[in-house]
C-alpha cells in the first residue's frame, strides 16, 4: 500500500481565456497534488491511502464521495470542526498556470496526534509534497510522519511542488524546509523550475542522500537521475489540453512502475529498469495533458497499446492486491 500525507481540494479552473480578476465562470475539479497522486495510483491498479484533512462542509463530502468513487481509502482523511475545506482558482489557459491559494483552510491544521500511526504496518512507502510545509501544524505533521516512516525502514518519496504565493517573503524559510525535506526523501520529483530554484539558492542535490531523482520538462521529457546514472527519456507527444496534473500523473506512473517491478522496498535499479520506469511514467504524464481537471491520470487498460511499456502494464494488471 502507498500512503500519502498532503492537501486534497477543490480546483476551480477558468473557462475563460482573461486575468483571473476577469474570469467570470470557473468548472469544479476535486484535486490536491497528493491527492492527484493516489487516485492515479489507483487507476492503474496500485493500493493508495491518503492522509489529509477537510472541513465539515459541502466541498468535504464532495472530496470524500470523489476519493472513494476512484476506490481510494479514505479512513486517514479527518475532519476540521472549525476550519473549510481547501479552495483553490486556476487559470490554466495561458503560457504559464496561474494559481489562487486559500489559507488558513483544513489540511493546514493536521495534527500528528490525530493520525493513526498503525498505518506503517500497511505502508511500502509514504509520499509527502511541498503544500503542506509552508503552514504549522501540517508542517512539523508532515515532516515528522515522513521521518517516523523513514525510522521504520519504508521509503518515502517527495514533491517539492513549490507555491512561492504561499511563502512569498519567507523563501529563507522556504529553502530550510526544502532541505529538510530532501533529507529525509528516498525519491525526489522537481520541475525544471523547481530545480532551478534550488539551485540558485544554494540547494546542492548532490548532498543528500537521495536514491532517485526525476525532474519533469514539460515537452523536452524527464531527467532521471539515479546512482550515479543519468537518463534523458523524451516526452510522448500528445495534443494537450490541460498539462495541470502533468506532474502528478508523472509521480503516479513512476511509483506505480517501480510497485510492478518489486523495486519499492530496495530501489534497486539498472540502467534499462530505470529507462522503462522513466518511459512509463512519461507516457502516464502524457496521456493525462489530454483531459480536463487535474485527476486526469489514465485507465491502466488504455496503456496496453503502448507496447515500449507492456511488461509493466501486464505486471499491474495481474496484481491481485489484499487491501488494509
Amino acid at each position: 500500500m502507498i500512503f500519502a500525507i498532503g492537501e486534497v481540494l477543490i480546483d476551480f479552473f477558468a473557462t475563460e481565456e482573461a486575468e483571473l480578476k476577469h474570469v467570470r465562470r470557473f468548472e469544479k475539479h476535486a484535486g490536491g497534488a497528493p491527492a492527484n497522486v493516489v487516485v492515479g495510483l489507483r487507476r492503474l491498479n496500485v493500493p493508495s491511502t491518503l492522509i489529509s484533512k477537510i472541513g465539515k462542509d459541502a466541498f468535504g463530502e464532495y472530496l470524500i464521495e470523489c476519493l472513494r468513487d476512484e476506490g481510494v481509502n479514505t479512513r486517514y482523511i479527518y475532519l476540521d470542526q472549525e476550519r473549510n475545506t481547501g479552495i483553490v482558482f486556476i487559470q490554466h489557459m495561458g503560457a504559464e498556470p496561474s494559481f489562487l491559494l486559500y489559507d488558513n483552510v483544513a489540511y493546514f491544521n493536521l495534527k500528528l496526534e490525530e493520525i493513526d500511526i498503525s498505518f506503517v504496518n500497511d505502508a511500502d512507502l509514504l509520499h509527502f509534497g511541498g503544500v503542506l510545509l509552508a503552514r504549522d501544524p501540517s508542517r512539523s505533521t508532515c515532516l515528522q510522519l515522513a521521518q517516523i516512516v523513514k525510522n521504520h525502514g519504508i521509503k518515502t518519496s517527495f514533491d517539492a511542488n513549490i507555491r512561492l504565493s504561499l511563502w512569498r517573503d519567507r523563501v529563507d524559510e522556504l529553502v530550510k524546509c526544502m532541505e529538510k525535506s530532501l533529507s529525509i526523501a528516498d525519491i525526489v520529483k522537481l520541475g525544471k523550475e523547481e530545480s532551478k530554484f534550488l539551485e540558485e539558492n544554494g540547494v546542492d542535490l548532490k548532498g543528500f542522500n537521495i536514491r532517485l531523482t526525476t525532474i519533469t520538462m514539460g515537452e523536452k521529457g524527464s531527467k532521471l537521475i539515479y546512482d550515479g546514472i543519468t537518463k534523458i527519456i523524451p516526452a510522448y507527444k500528445v495534443r494537450v489540453v490541460n498539462p495541470i496534473g502533468a506532474g502528478d500523473s508523472y509521480l503516479a506512473g513512476m511509483l506505480a512502475g517501480l510497485h510492478a517491478m518489486g523495486k519499492l522496498k530496495e530501489l534497486s535499479l539498472n540502467e534499462q529498469e530505470l529507462e522503462l520506469v522513466g518511459r512509463f511514467a512519461n507516457i502516464v504524464a502524457a496521456i493525462s495533458t489530454t483531459k480536463k481537471g487535474a485527476m486526469s491520470t489514465p485507465k491502466l487498460s488504455s496503456l496496453r497499446k503502448f507496447k515500449e511499456v507492456r511488461t509493466i502494464v501486464d505486471k499491474l494488471m495481474n496484481t491481485v492486491h489484499h487491501e488494509a
